[in-house]
């Protein structure tokens, strides 16, 4: 449990009698960063690498690291301020419970822990509050101005192969700033072959990360995770489907600078198939004309004529709300239960074929569903196309985001005082 919550985000410890003396080390635009706060973070990440089974890096790469981490977050939130993004206290409240549930524990059990590992509860909160908000603005952005034809789709499943499965990797980035001369390029190949000389003599990947790599999961040892191979970078794709497992690639270039990927683990996908039901609907919607407890009363005489002989789909024709079943007399056609929420399609997969349900209420208002038939489908062809959309989707995000953070890091007028 401790680790699981050291890895998620900084913590911030108790505030102790040297802080009190505190002065800025970092002025971001409007914001400044202050020493404890640093201290703060510092450690936290400290107490991650060392949860982690791996040593921590010295202080002053440590420092310099999570300054830097610092730094572009707070570019993030005065980009989400300014578009007029927030995170309010339910959103972070279901965050926090929800990584409570993940350890088997209530909320109050993981605050009670936090608290007595000698943390402060509200800056726990407070760090969920800012990694929910840079996220959100950043796939914002990108979400604004990622675009996906069907012709890129097309094009993609004729020149991939998707059913390429999933790998588990390690990154390293040696970045190379934007417009470096040739002698820069030159010394940061000096360093990238130099970190690969170290891995292959069996320095640990993930120590060789925390302290050198540029990357964004640089402190979390550069530990990518889980990821399909076709949503990779192409130039990591075309790597991960060579290596076997424990191998380092050669240092690959890319815009952003020279990379080391480390394959730790990989493993199969599998064909798709999906259980669909076929299903009548009526429904009685509730809005400001007609209450939830009207509406219970509609969908009950309702459904006491269907259960007294009338037929579901004159009854669904006639007097059903969803506008795209009632005129074909409440058939919705082959639906997969979880497109349809999670009250209604449990009701639906517990129904035996021609078994009619009794009413019940969603937030849409109220319902009857009948279940005509059931089958299994292999919708292998069309999850194809839907993950082709979703691997060019993410290429195209993760390298927009990217872009985009390095672009506001850049523009961002940052004076370092330590």
């Amino acid at each position: 449990m401790k680790k699981f919550i050291y890895l998620l985000l900084f913590i911030s410890p108790l505030a102790t009698a040297e802080q009190l003396l505190d002065e800025i080390v970092a002025v971001v635009d409007d914001s400044v960063i202050m020493r404890s706060e640093l201290e703060r973070s510092a450690n936290s990440i400290k107490k991650q690498i060392e949860a982690s089974g791996n040593p921590a890096p010295p202080d002053s790469i440590l420092n310099k690291q999570v300054l830097e981490k610092l730094i572009v977050q707070k570019v993030q939130l005065q980009k989400a301020e300014q578009v007029g993004i927030r995170i309010s206290d339910a959103e972070v409240d279901a965050a926090l419970t929800n990584i409570a549930r993940q350890n088997g524990i209530s909320l109050v059990q993981m605050r009670e822990t936090i608290e007595a590992d000698g943390f402060n509860f509200a800056d726990f909160r407070d760090d969920m509050r800012k990694d929910m908000i840079t996220e959100r603005v950043r796939y914002a952005y990108a979400n604004s101005t990622v675009k996906i034809s069907d012709n890129e789709i097309d094009l993609f499943l004729a020149d991939n192969e998707l059913d390429q499965g999933e790998v588990d990797i390690q990154h390293i980035l040696i970045a190379i700033p934007e417009g470096a001369d040739e002698a820069t390029v030159e010394a940061k190949r000096a360093v990238i072959n130099d970190l690969r000389e170290q891995l292959i003599a069996g320095a640990d990947f993930a120590v060789i990360a925390t302290q050198y790599s540029d990357g964004q999961k640089a402190l979390e040892g550069g530990h990518l995770g889980w990821r399909p191979i076709n949503q990779l970078p192409p130039i990591f794709a075309e790597q991960a489907k060579s290596l076997s497992v424990g191998e380092i690639t050669r240092p690959l270039r890319s815009a952003s600078g020279f990379h080391l990927v480390k394959l730790i683990d990989q493993r199969d996908q599998t064909t798709k198939m999906v259980d669909q039901y076929k299903v009548q609907h009526l429904m009685v919607a509730s809005d400001e004309i007609t209450s939830p407890k009207d509406g219970m009363k509609i969908i009950n005489d309702l459904y006491q004529q269907l259960q007294d002989g009338a037929e579901f789909a004159a009854i669904a024709e006639e007097h059903s709300d969803d506008y795209d079943s009632a005129p074909l007399g409440g058939d919705m056609g082959w639906r997969v239960p979880e497109e349809l929420g999670d009250r209604m399609g449990g009701i639906i997969k517990n129904l035996d074929i021609n078994e009619m349900s009794s009413p019940f209420q969603t937030e849409a208002g109220w319902h009857v569903v009948k279940l005509l038939d059931k089958k299994q489908a292999d919708v292998t062809e069309a999850y194809k196309r839907q993950q082709a959309e979703q691997a060019i989707r993410q290429r195209k995000v993760q390298q927009t985001i990217d872009t985009w953070v390095r672009e506001i890091r850049g523009e961002a007028f940052v004076d370092i005082r330590i």
